[in-house]
């Protein structure tokens, strides 16, 4: 089998690279990155310099040239902007190699965080209340009638997302991020949680839950520590919001568990593989492979059971980041390192990829910090 999977630069393409290796695929992998991780994988045969996607329209063209002249069973894209240009050429593209992806409108629906909420709240899945401005005065109306904290986020899954705390800086906020057509929600206190799947045209073939112990930033982003979990609660939402939009591919639904209630609460849908895929191979769902597999055979047997308890940790850049703007883990992020139950991105057989990990862990700290995003680049929700 050859595969060929974007956006080398991320940690969670390195997971699938390993993973396809591993099990004797042979894997090509494309970043605009010269320096990129999975470059650096002995698990990677091949890798070529490609167009930004999430920058450069001229990614889907460059992919499409390079499927016609190189064979390959499967196109894996990771990013969303690489998900996007795909799902924009992909009839021209499934001339050439199998891509197991939503459909249009389903991709449509996932990458709006103003779609996904109102379609959860069509099918009765429990969202923030939101609002939808449209407008800069949209905004300023709405500023005075939510309770605070609240939360502006960009509408696109690659959206930005900042805290206010008054009408002002909601209104201040807005305006910094207006560009992205942000929706305003309430703040919901709790922990983030995870369900994940691998759809077969409005089946689920695989899932798998996971908690959020640590994150970067520490006031809410991707997980530097999570542990695997089973919610049968969970579970039903997941699958409730990807069976109404006849899913096909992988997904994430990402939630909050609402300190208040004890009920989750959707934040929306990753309409890709995502930042914490090791941990879902680490406990026996290797949604790479499945995938790969089910686009190639047509189906795979259900993967719904695998082991909880499972801990797993990226330590480059993620939970050093956390630690550095949390000291007060610090106790809790030492001993981690001997504790039996966690597992790491870092494989001492495939030891390359970290070494080039922590000098970009370096050069991105300092970027951070001149940038003054480092300690909360999305403000300090005050509750």
């Amino acid at each position: 089998m050859k595969v060929l999977l974007t956006d080398g630069n991320f940690k969670h393409t390195l997971a699938a690279v390993r993973s396809l290796g591993k099990r004797g695929i042979e894997v090509t992998v494309l970043s605009h990155l010269p320096i990129s991780i999975s470059f650096y994988s002995k698990y990677c045969q091949h890798h070529l310099i490609a167009p930004a996607p999430e920058k450069d329209l001229r990614f889907a063209d460059f992919l499409l040239e390079y499927v016609k002249k190189n064979q390959f069973d499967v196109l894996l894209p990771i990013s969303f902007a690489a998900v996007m240009q795909v799902s924009r050429i992909r009839h021209e593209l499934e001339k050439f190699v199998k891509i197991p992806l939503a459909d249009a409108p389903s991709l449509g629906i996932a990458g709006s965080k103003e779609r996904t909420i109102q379609y959860a709240e069509k099918i009765g899945v429990r969202t923030p209340k939101t609002w939808y401005p449209k407008t800069e005065s949209d905004a300023d109306a709405i500023a005075q009638e939510v309770s605070y904290p609240a939360v502006i986020k960009g509408s696109e899954e690659s959206g930005f997302v900042r805290y206010a705390n008054s009408p002002e800086e909601l209104s201040e906020k807005f305006r910094m991020i207006a560009r992205y057509s942000p929706v305003i929600q309430e703040y919901i206190t709790g922990e983030g949680y995870g369900f994940f799947a691998l759809y077969n045209h409005g089946n689920a073939r695989a899932m798998f839950m996971h908690k959020r112990i640590r994150e970067y930033p520490v006031t809410g982003g991707p997980s530097a520590v999570a542990e695997s979990i089973y919610d049968p609660e969970l579970r039903d939402a997941g699958l409730k919001l990807l069976d109404a939009l006849h899913w096909h591919g992988v997904a994430m639904v990402e939630f909050k568990k609402d300190k208040n209630t004890g009920k989750f609460v959707l934040m929306e849908i990753n309409p890709k593989l995502w930042g914490s895929l090791g941990l879902a191979i680490a406990s026996g769902v290797d949604f790479p492979y499945l995938t790969c597999r089910m686009a190639i055979d047509g189906d795979i047997d259900p993967v719904c059971t695998y082991q909880t308890g499972v801990k797993f940790r990226w330590l480059f850049p993620a939970d050093l980041f956390h630690v550095m703007t949390n000291p007060r883990i610090m106790p809790q992020f030492i001993s981690d390192f001997w504790d039996p139950a966690i597992r790491f991105d870092i494989d001492i057989h495939d030891i390359r990829p970290t070494i080039i990990q922590v000098g970009m862990t370096a050069a991105e700290f300092l970027l951070r910090v001149k940038q003054k995003r480092f300690w909360r680049p999305h403000g300090r929700p005050y509750c």
